[in-house]
């Protein structure tokens, strides 16, 4: 099959995405067109051209979106997970949307439930549950709760950038460490450092645990991938200070991009002399709109290697002929969706592995301890007495 030739799209400074393409609910279907006069103003521009007295032009259009953020009020706090794929069975995202702009980000397609595209919309429009911690409090204060591993941020960083003004994912974590309620975050930010206090509080009684990701050690390509996302150095730098205030770190290499992110064992090696301890992995996915918006990112900043990068993504999930013909590069197969089947995907699990191996790497999760939550979900289920209220006797 021929590889399909999407069109050169702008690229946008400190975003991933390089379009904003129509959601799957979508009526009206737009297709971006290059009718020649993109390539005139970029040679106008690097002649010096004022682009102010054109009233922007070109240059304007080719701005990147800001950032909008709006207020969500969650009537829930805590989602169940259902999948056999994912190691925790609850998690909470105080937030939608991610302004790191990961353009392999497999929570993208969420955004069309929400009437927005998949692609720029993801990283410019965000929503902010500003009342995410009391939700929880009262959801696992609820005596029908069931205690189950929970992880924070998982359809969403929940340190990206407007974290440090918000603060929404602290406020969660101080609920959970008020109720002693074991939990997992994972994230690619240097932002986590600030809430080593509570995190580590929570670790010294085997309550929390953070996995960095670390896609890749190479920074040009990390900087096209996720473009507001901490350089790889900074991340292995935060890694060092969690071990050293006694918090366990597990470090996420993924998703493996073959072509692209090649390095995986000197990202294993790398996390693990800076104090890592558990590691895995998973292969890139393509549901929905980011099998779209994925290869326009390709074609524009490696026009050179899309068809083969495509080829070996169809290849690792065992995508049919057919299928192929209709444009799929993903299989959403339980139990193969995140390491992929097959030969290669066979192959990079033995990479990985070996890898591991070598380097002394254990479990994949840290265990966590239940003990204090149980006794705080015991005080909080105890009838309380009330003054002047006190048992008399009957003789």
């Amino acid at each position: 099959m021929p590889a399909v030739q999407l069109p050169v799209l702008p690229l946008y400074k400190g975003r991933g995405a390089v379009s904003a393409p129509p959601h799957r609910f979508a009526r009206d279907q737009r297709e971006w067109l290059d009718d020649g006069w993109q390539a005139q103003a970029a040679g106008a521009q690097a002649d010096g051209a004022d682009a102010a007295d054109e009233g922007g032009g070109w240059a304007a259009a080719q701005s990147a979106p800001v950032t909008e953020v709006r207020e969500e009020k969650a009537r829930s706090a805590i989602q169940r997970n259902d999948s056999p794929d994912i190691y925790f069975d609850h998690s909470v995202n105080p937030y939608r949307g991610c302004e790191h702009g990961c353009i392999y980000c497999y929570a993208r397609p969420y955004h069309s439930y929400l009437n927005l595209s998949p692609g720029l919309d993801f990283e410019t429009k965000l929503f902010a549950k500003t009342n995410i911690a009391e939700v929880l409090r009262r959801e696992i204060s609820h005596p029908r709760y069931q205690r189950a591993s929970l992880n924070i941020g998982s359809a969403t960083d929940c340190y990206q950038p407007i974290e440090r003004e918000l603060c929404l994912t602290r406020q969660v974590i101080e609920v959970l460490g008020e109720a002693g309620h074991p939990f997992s975050l994972i994230t690619k930010s240097s932002t986590v450092e600030r809430d080593i206090d509570l995190i580590a509080a929570a670790a010294q009684e085997q309550g929390a645990a953070v996995y960095i990701t670390i896609t890749s050690l190479d920074a040009e390509l990390t900087r096209r991938l996720e473009p507001r996302a901490a350089a790889p150095y900074r991340r292995l730098r935060t890694i060092e200070r969690l071990v050293t205030a006694g918090i366990p770190v597990g470090v996420s290499v993924a998703p493996h991009i073959p072509f692209l992110t090649d390095d995986m064992e000197q990202v294993l090696e790398s996390a693990r002399q800076a104090g890592a301890s558990s590691a895995f992995y998973t292969v890139l996915r393509l549901p929905w709109e980011l099998n779209t918006v994925f290869q326009q990112w390709l074609q524009a900043y490696y026009p050179d290697r899309a068809a083969r990068v495509m080829q070996r993504v169809r290849d690792l999930h065992q995508v049919s002929e057919a299928d192929r013909q209709r444009g799929k590069s993903y299989d959403s197969q339980s139990f193969a969706r995140m390491k992929g089947q097959g030969l290669w995907a066979d192959l990079v699990r033995q990479r990985f592995t070996r890898a591991c191996e070598r380097l002394g790497f254990g479990r994949e999760r840290t265990v966590l301890d239940w003990a204090r939550f149980e006794a705080w979900q015991q005080h909080q289920q105890r009838p309380a007495s009330r003054p002047g209220q006190q048992q008399t006797e009957l003789f």
